[in-house]
């Protein structure tokens, strides 16, 4: 379905691109049926590593530290 918030927040996440991969799940489907139950009034959800980050819109400021953090762990 359309999900502006969604295509709002990728649109924010942009010139990270190629620091991680983007998976989306589409939440309707009915493999994804825990994360509806979940997450059907929080959307857009981000998840980083595994771990929930953040949810209703990008914060940047948390995203990019977190990134960093996984980023310097990883080298």
């Amino acid at each position: 379905k359309p999900c502006p918030l969604c295509d709002e927040a990728k649109e924010v996440l942009e010139p990270y691109k190629r620091r991680f991969i983007l998976q989306e799940v589409d939440i309707t489907l009915p493999e994804n049926s825990v994360w509806y139950d979940k997450y059907k009034y929080d959307i857009p959800v981000f998840h980083l590593n595994g771990k929930f980050l953040m949810k209703h819109q990008v914060d940047i400021e948390k995203f990019e530290d977190q990134l960093m953090k996984l980023e310097l762990a990883n080298n």
